[in-house]
């Protein structure tokens, strides 16, 4: 008789979804006073512990890649990459793009240079000092919590042939526990920072597509159209999981692709591209120098709360969701080469990415716009990407396509998150039923627009405190994901008989 699936993750969870949408609609108002004392009990009284928590993210992954235990494999012995190495690093700088790096592309670094970290603003000292801090926070730190985040996951699954699932990293720690309601309590709190910190992104996402259509042809960005974007891209990934639809995900996919990298080349060369190298090369080697400073400053507590503490905890809240999908892609990799190229790909991806866009905005700003570029940003954040573009050769053909990728990469990013949240809802099933994955997409766009209309005007707090809120309990799993990882390694076969990975036999299998 086929034993009944456990359906308490999913029930609790929905149920935490459906209460949050609930109390948003029906009090929104009350829902925005507890977001602001969150925010301020969250950033305030615990900011010092994101960074210091990522930091030392930093110092465990180094270590473990450059251990004895980095020769282990995401897999065994007779598992061989499932990707070549080029399909896989493809993959890994796909991951590297979405929402919030076209959102932040330029408002952040115009935003950092008026009102910079410690510079005095609007100086060529603010413009490098912004410049190192959005390196800083798209770099190698929140590339390191997706990669120790997916660790756990891909280690037990691919190599202890465990369930997909978060809570099976804390076997070592939990024993036969991690079945019961304490691992089930683990993999709700995924499933809570998922789908906010995904949230976030697709707010981010919304506004800006609004806010391109007000900038580029006067439409009214309303809280209204906000919601009808929302539930418009909602309805179609939805239709289009549910109808099987995979050749249309995968042309998304790879228009997204093929329209970021002729974002990054058209801007490159319109730009400024000797600037731009200037900026990347500078900027760079002050990020590396002063790495270690930034991951621990906390001076300007209004700055490092606004930024890096919100930076960290959205990070912390995608570690689910980016965590899986760097883990599954890099089955039978040795962990060596698993921690160090996610950590350092998809980081230099966003470099360039970032120096392209920044510094483009800095030069074509100071050259040829007479400050526009600035104001534009000073006026709403949203506009900073169509205001560079403005400043740029065939804007007419430019504005439309920047706003197409917004809308692509909000596909993408709401599409995977609904596969992970199925899956994290369905026991690790890697092919969770289609109902599940409509049921959380459907989720995914409720929440959103809750956040929409609890925000406003202030958006963009609400989906900071979201992250900030929903990484806070998160943060405390991957900290002792750690733990459990480095008891797992210890005792893992392959090292105890001093051989670098071990044969699919020789390992003990789940009966």
């Amino acid at each position: 008789m086929e034993q009944k699936k456990d359906r308490s993750v999913l029930i609790i969870s929905a149920a935490i979804v459906a209460a949050f949408v609930i109390f948003g609609a029906v009090a929104p108002e009350a829902l925005n006073n507890v977001a602001s004392v969150l925010f301020d009990v969250f950033t305030g009284g615990f900011g010092w512990l994101y960074l210091l928590t990522v930091f030392v993210m930093v110092i465990y992954a180094v270590a473990i890649g450059l251990s004895k235990y980095g020769n282990i494999k995401l897999g065994h012995d007779d598992d061989e990459p499932e990707f070549s190495n080029f399909s896989w690093f493809a993959q890994l700088f796909g991951g590297g793009m979405g929402i919030g790096l076209v959102f932040w592309s330029v408002a952040e670094p115009m935003s950092d240079f008026m009102a910079p970290p410690s510079a005095d603003p609007l100086t060529n000292e603010a413009m490098h000092e912004a410049m190192q801090t959005v390196f800083f926070h798209w770099g190698i730190s929140p590339w390191v919590i997706f990669a120790v985040a997916g660790l756990g996951l891909g280690y037990f699954a691919f190599r202890k042939d465990r369930p997909f699932l978060v809570s099976s990293a804390f076997e070592p720690l939990l024993g036969e526990k991690v079945k019961g309601p304490i691992g089930k309590a683990i993999d709700i709190l995924a499933v809570f920072a998922t789908i906010f910190g995904v949230a976030t992104s697709l707010g981010l996402g919304t506004v800006q597509i609004t806010g391109g259509l007000n900038y580029v042809y006067g439409v009214e960005a309303t809280t209204l159209l906000n919601c009808i974007i929302i539930a418009g891209i909602t309805a179609l990934f939805t239709l289009a999981t549910l109808s099987g639809l995979g050749k249309a995900m995968q042309i998304v996919a790879d228009v997204k692709v093929y329209l970021s990298i002729a974002f990054m080349v058209f801007i490159f060369v319109f730009g400024g591209a000797v600037f731009i190298c200037s900026i990347l090369v500078t900027d760079l080697g002050g990020y590396l120098q002063n790495f270690i400073h930034k991951s621990l400053w906390m001076e300007n507590g209004d700055f490092v709360k606004g930024w890096t503490v919100f930076y960290w905890a959205w990070w912390i809240a995608w570690a689910p969701f980016c965590g899986q999908f760097v883990a599954r892609v890099s089955r039978g990799r040795t962990i060596r080469q698993y921690l160090f190229a996610v950590m350092l790909l998809p980081a230099g991806f966003c470099v360039i990415w970032l120096a392209i866009y920044g510094g483009a905005a800095f030069n074509i700003d100071s050259t040829v716009a007479n400050g526009a570029i600035q104001a534009a940003v000073s006026a709403d954040t949203t506009n900073g990407l169509f205001a560079l573009l403005q400043q740029l050769p065939i804007y007419q053909v430019t504005a439309p396509l920047a706003i197409i990728l917004i809308v692509v990469c909000f596909w993408g990013s709401a599409n995977s998150a609904t596969f992970v949240l199925s899956m994290l809802t369905d026991g690790g099933n890697m092919d969770p039923s289609k109902p599940l994955r409509v049921g959380w997409g459907v989720a995914q766009g409720g929440v959103t627009i809750i956040c929409i209309i609890v925000g406003g005007t202030g958006i963009l707090k609400i989906l900071q405190t979201l992250s900030i809120a929903a990484a806070f309990p998160y943060m405390f799993v991957i900290i002792f994901m750690m733990v459990s990882m480095a008891m797992a390694l210890k005792e893992d076969p392959a090292v105890k008989k001093g051989k670098s990975v071990l044969s699919k036999e020789a390992i003990p299998q789940k009966e």
